[in-house]
């Protein structure tokens, strides 16, 4: 399954329980483990506009279980702030070279 096919939207939780709608970014390894990116939309699917300069992005684990049918199901389960950081620099470096890449064909 090419990347293009698992990119979709996901229904999740903030801290105080309010619904969120987060459009999948892009899915990377990083030491041997995969991770996605995260970016909130509104509720007809639309980006949402960034608050300021900034954008709000989330950076999840991505935790592959089998259900009782024997079929894949993919968790996303948040990552601790140091590793939040150790990772921005890598997921900005892979994006600059994808997109020059795609900007030169």
């Amino acid at each position: 399954m090419s990347e293009e096919e698992r990119l979709d939207i996901v229904e999740g939780t903030d801290e105080d329980g309010n619904r969120l709608l987060l459009s999948v970014e892009k899915y990377f390894f990083y030491n041997g483990e995969e991770y996605v990116v995260l970016k909130e939309v509104a509720e007809d699917g639309a980006p949402e506009p960034p608050e300021g300069d900034r954008e709000t992005v989330y950076i999840m684990r991505v935790a592959v279980t089998t259900d009782e049918d024997g079929e894949e199901i993919e968790d996303f389960e948040p990552v601790e702030e140091e590793l939040v950081e150790r990772l921005i620099p890598v997921i900005r470096a892979r994006y600059d070279t994808m997109d020059s890449a795609e900007t030169s064909e």
